[in-house]
């Protein structure tokens, strides 16, 4: 057991975890890997919200799903307030779960259509024997309230309601048991944006009442601004930079999330016009045969090839408290430091 300081709820130490390739008539021939999540570290403190963002397929949902075991670590350690979780037994897991829960990206399909609303937020409790029959309903409609939902909903089938009403309904099922940790996958991702905005205010608003902390799994940057303290970006398997939200976007250390941010519309016209936009060449590897040195490097427009291609970026801190996966971070920003200054020198 590990006694963690500074009041850090979550820790992950050299996450991978690995699925097998089968080959063979019978599929019993091992002949790869695919490394969904190739060593990656982080920590959450408790009540903060760590936001996890990369393109589709660069690992961050098998992170998530990982931390809540439900997909066993390949290597690594997961701590969850001091207590290594990598390696418990299942029903070491489900005493644990309900202080870790879940809120899945398909409101659609995360739901069983043949059991009511009511039965649906109550079975955790049933599961972990905290209560039944009338105090299960009574909680399941109080939960209800919360999300902004009416108490007459406990009757009613998910295939009644909306995306966002569904979601909500997920939301409620996941806090039935109290839990210190949500673990948010994609959760706004299938829904319009106007409704995007209010399960963004309701996750903030139920953060503060219940104390909770968020690991906030999402591709769309700008959602992620709104409601992370902190933003870890992934690329095919690795953390690449990790900073405070508003540092990251107010000037980014690694090339991919300069890329990424570059991609967001801003509706101001004439800073779209004049802004700099770092177009990535090519798409991305396959998780199961990742180029050697920096995995970034067969996209990246800053490139140097004798250091890049051959070598692996450590994630560092540097010198403004962003922590970075990029061997020339430093002279990157510096030139376009410089390439700024000498833009509006020609300008004026």
């Amino acid at each position: 057991m590990t006694i963690l300081d500074g009041g850090e709820l979550l820790r992950v130490e050299d996450l991978k975890v690995y699925f097998p390739i089968k080959s063979g008539i019978l599929f019993d021939r091992h002949v790869g890997d695919v490394k969904a999540v190739d060593g990656v570290s982080f920590e959450i403190k408790k009540g903060e919200t760590l936001g996890l963002v990369g393109e589709s397929g660069c690992g961050k949902t098998t992170v998530g799903r990982t931390i809540l075991r439900l997909y066993d670590p390949t290597e690594g350690r997961i701590f969850f307030e001091g207590d290594d979780i990598s390696s418990m037994s299942q029903k070491q897991m489900q005493m644990l779960r309900g202080r870790m829960q879940m809120v899945f990206q398909d409101p659609y399909s995360s739901l069983n259509p043949r059991q009511s609303v009511g039965n649906l937020i109550s079975e955790p409790l049933k599961i972990h024997g905290i209560s039944s029959g009338d105090k299960a309903r009574a909680r399941a409609e109080e939960l209800l309230e919360i999300v902004g939902l009416p108490k007459s909903a406990t009757a009613r089938y998910p295939h009644e309601f909306s995306g966002g009403q569904r979601q909500r309904i997920g939301l409620a099922r996941s806090l039935a048991l109290n839990p210190d940790l949500i673990v948010a996958d994609e959760p706004v991702s299938a829904l319009d944006v106007s409704i995007q905005a209010q399960m963004i205010n309701l996750l903030e608003e139920l953060q503060d009442e219940f104390d909770l902390t968020y690991l906030f799994i999402a591709h769309d940057l700008a959602v992620v601004r709104h409601i992370s303290d902190r933003v870890a970006v992934m690329y095919l398997g690795k953390i690449v930079e990790v900073a405070d939200a508003d540092a990251l976007y107010a000037s980014p250390r690694h090339p991919y999330t300069m890329a990424l941010l570059s991609a967001v519309p801003i509706p101001d016209p004439m800073v779209e016009e004049s802004r700099e936009r770092i177009l990535l060449k090519g798409d991305l590897p396959s998780p199961a045969n990742p180029p050697k040195g920096c995995r970034f490097h067969t996209r990246c427009p800053f490139r140097q090839p004798e250091r890049c291609d051959t070598e692996d970026p450590e994630l560092r801190t540097l010198a403004d408290g962003h922590v970075a996966a990029c061997h020339y971070a430093e002279e990157i920003i510096e030139g376009r430091i410089k390439a700024h200054e000498s833009g509006e020198a020609r300008a004026s």
